[in-house]
């Protein structure tokens, strides 16, 4: 009956799935069956510009060229009709001249006739019609103002559509998520030297599987791509899957878009519980700062005996009191366990976070607690929390501290710490997050699920979540667990008892009065 019912709830999942990926993707058919209307309606509207921008380039040289003729045709006729005019009044005068010529042959006067000789030679010397030219200014010819558009008419009959280069194809097995960097690789299924670059479009989404028409991002867009690979650096993994995909585009055009890809992109993602935090820390969602007037016009003071025991005395107290907690929240850090926990368990897995302080930060702790941490308990004091502590107040120590023991760091103190935390193994280091150098590990068997812990004074912490574990302290965790683990680690066989020091068995525990 029970393998029964599990192979049903097993067929029920595969219907459930499979009824999911068809809703979407009639939602994606629907929206796509959309866009071919819209798109082509833009088109015709896109084609109808463009012929009557051609039509108006066209009417514009009709006019100008018709122009021109007109203007050749006043031309010539300005010059024939000056012509004609001046050979009419030549015409005339030469008439005239032929008569009076022709009158002086009948002179009978030998004194008279050599007279009107004379006279019709000086005429004759100074007629009209011996200066113009027996020539046309302008001829009748217009075939120099003559067009042949048979090339036009070639180029207007072979206009087609832009040519648009093929959708690429992304090469899956060549893509790379790592180290919070995403590369991406793609191909052109048929060459094509005309492509100019690509368009690299990516979301974030927490759906596996094809991308959906209705997600609650939008697409990125990455423009001029020249090669067909690219990587996106400096990414915050803040959902689990991204989406990828890429078209090409020529001089002229951008192809369809390449099958999209989805790419697995998680990380482990808190912020800072505010609702339990100490009151003179200001939280932000991820960034916490010490503020020293956070406790002041609470009626009830914290007495005297919530204090005791806890070896780090403040230089100045504050008032302060427990706010009222969240109906299932933990109550608020008070006292001087100026404490911060982080928003989100720790169950199983590996996970990696890292946390800035501020440069003029005197004293802070950085580690993992279970829950049930008190209100009054303060980070590496209690069997319950591991952390590394750094104190620039007064004396400058660098130590990891556990259960009220500490081993001093003989390394530097980081600008930037890294945390890398393996449930499953047990195991809590630390690094320079800048050079991925190791600071500590502890080895610790953990019983309950742990929280991300933070204790700040005077000073502020800003953190960076949705980090993959990077490559070098992936790469360093898998030899140092091939070699049976750290050497330099404060163990603990179970959290229930004192923790022992491996290698530090007379180390005495950290003088409180050095340390808020």
């Amino acid at each position: 009956m029970d393998s029964q019912k599990d192979a049903l709830q097993r067929i029920i999942a595969t219907l459930a799935n499979k009824n999911e990926e068809l809703q979407n993707f009639i939602e994606t058919l629907n929206h796509t069956f959309g866009r071919v209307q819209d798109n082509s309606t833009q088109v015709v509207s896109d084609l109808e510009e463009e012929f009557d921008t051609l039509y108006s380039i066209l009417d514009e040289m009709k006019e100008s060229m018709t122009n021109t003729i007109k203007q050749e045709t006043v031309r010539k006729s300005h010059e024939l009709q000056n012509q004609l005019t001046q050979s009419t009044s030549a015409l005339e005068s030469a008439e005239e001249l032929l008569e009076f010529a022709n009158n002086a042959l009948h002179i009978a006067d030998e004194e008279e006739f050599t007279k009107a000789a004379k006279q019709i030679k000086d005429r004759v010397t100074m007629a009209p019609a011996f200066r113009l030219t027996m020539k046309p200014k302008a001829t009748d010819n217009m075939t120099h103002l003559m067009v042949d558009f048979s090339k036009e008419r070639q180029l207007l009959q072979g206009l087609k559509f832009l040519p648009v280069p093929r959708a690429p194809e992304i090469v899956l097995g060549d893509c790379l998520v790592i180290d919070n960097e995403v590369t991406i690789t793609w191909r052109i299924p048929v060459e094509d030297s005309k492509i100019d670059h690509y368009i690299l479009e990516y979301r974030k989404t927490n759906h596996e599987g094809l991308p959906r028409v209705k997600d609650e991002q939008c697409w990125e867009v990455l423009d001029n791509i020249k090669t067909s690979e690219y990587t996106l650096q400096g990414l915050r993994f803040d959902t689990k899957f991204m989406n990828f995909r890429v078209r090409a585009c020529n001089k002229a055009a951008a192809g369809d878009y390449s099958d999209p890809v989805t790419l697995e992109t998680r990380a482990f993602n808190f912020g800072f519980d505010s609702t339990s935090s100490h009151l003179n820390l200001k939280v932000e969602d991820r960034s916490v700062e010490w503020d020293p007037q956070g406790g002041k016009g609470v009626d009830s003071k914290v007495k005297g005996k919530e204090n005791k025991g806890s070896g780090t005395p403040s230089p100045k107290r504050t008032s302060v009191t427990r706010s009222p907690a969240p109906r299932g929240a933990r109550d608020r850090f008070t006292g001087e366990s100026y404490t911060v926990l982080g928003d989100t368990s720790i169950e199983s897995g590996q996970h990696y976070w890292e946390v800035k302080p501020q440069k003029d930060c005197k004293s802070y702790s950085v580690g993992l607690a279970y829950r049930n941490l008190g209100k009054f308990d303060q980070l590496g004091k209690t069997n319950t929390t591991w952390c590394i502590h750094v104190n620039n107040w007064l004396q400058n120590s660098f130590a990891a501290k556990h259960n009220n023991k500490a081993k001093n760091l003989d390394v530097p103190v980081p600008d930037s710490i890294g945390v890398y935390c393996d449930f499953d193994r047990g195991q809590l280091s630390f690094y320079n997050a800048e050079n991925k150098q190791l600071l500590h590990t502890f080895k610790v068997r953990f019983t309950q699920p742990v929280v991300p812990a933070f204790m700040v004074w005077c000073g502020g912490l800003t953190l960076s979540t949705g980090l993959q574990i990077p490559s070098a302290v992936r790469s360093f965790q898998k030899t140092e667990n091939g070699l049976g683990g750290s050497n330099s680690s404060i163990s603990q066989q179970d959290p229930s008892v004192a923790c022992d020091i491996c290698f530090y068995d007379k180390l005495p525990s950290v003088d409180s009065s050095l340390m808020p």
